[in-house]
């Protein structure tokens, strides 16, 4: 396997197909600043009607018999039964050694070997995973700078420039109304979309997305093994979160962030 310069993979990029997909993922994207915190909704539906459309199962056939599933005790004692997203982080540091564990599941799986413990379409791997510390008091953080990027097949860490303010990061990604605490730790799963649509092109995007869910649930099945807690979001602005990670906008979309820290 060779390092290859992120940028390499531009001269192999259809132009077209790159300004269609971000134009396509630019119109999910959110818009949370103070300056239009009192200009904007993002839906009209009450209270009332919230609660009957969320948390539902989708029957497609009404009144049609049944088969009924395994035991759901059974179910939960199982190792793959992930714990419920947590509803509120409490202030306590994460050791830096257990912070390396979290990522055993993403790492390539042998020495010498491409493939890595999630499935990528093509053996492209376009989503890039960021370790943002967003704590004031983090056990033996090897590093000034407060955001690392993982590089699962060398298995170490990438320390990035620059990053030595939390503020920035945390006004980034925590500004959202919603109290959840202090988490420990946000991973920002980016997907540098260059290397996703070159050989794939519009499908490329999909896998990035399909790419992303396989990374984020190995990893909060694995901080369930670890006794730790953990919880997606996705109340961010793009351009805002790529700013405080300092990457650019037009190649990295991050699709998700995956708090984890510790609960009462």
């Amino acid at each position: 396997m060779k390092d290859i310069s992120h940028d390499y993979y531009l001269r192999y990029v259809d132009p077209v197909v790159y300004d269609q997909i971000l134009a396509f993922h630019t119109k999910g994207n959110f818009t949370i600043h103070d300056s239009t915190q009192k200009l904007t909704s993002l839906h009209y539906i009450a209270d009332r009607q919230m609660d009957t459309l969320t948390g539902n199962q989708l029957k497609l056939y009404p009144g049609t018999p049944l088969i009924t599933l395994t035991d759901a005790s059974k179910a939960i004692e199982s190792d793959l039964y992930r714990n419920e997203s947590c509803e509120h982080f409490v202030d306590k540091p994460i050791g830096f050694d257990t912070i390396k564990t979290i990522f055993t599941p993403l790492l390539s799986k042998k020495t010498y070997s491409y493939k890595r413990g999630y499935p990528s379409a093509g053996a492209l791997y376009p989503v890039e995973i960021f370790v943002c510390s967003l704590s004031e008091r983090e056990l033996e953080w090897p590093c000034p700078e407060k955001i690392l990027h993982l590089l699962p097949y060398s298995r170490q860490f990438e320390v990035i420039k620059n990053t030595e303010d939390t503020a920035i990061l945390k006004k980034a990604i925590l500004a959202s109304p919603g109290n959840i605490g202090t988490p420990n730790i946000a991973l920002v799963y980016a997907a540098y979309m260059p290397k996703s649509v070159f050989k794939y092109r519009y499908r490329g995007y999909r896998h990035a997305l399909m790419e992303t869910g396989s990374m984020y649930m190995l990893i909060d099945l694995q901080i369930k093994k670890m006794g730790l807690q953990s919880r997606l979001w996705s109340a961010y602005t793009d351009s805002m979160l790529c700013k405080a990670i300092g990457v650019n906008p037009a190649l990295f979309l991050p699709l998700c962030v995956q708090f984890i820290g510790l609960a009462k």
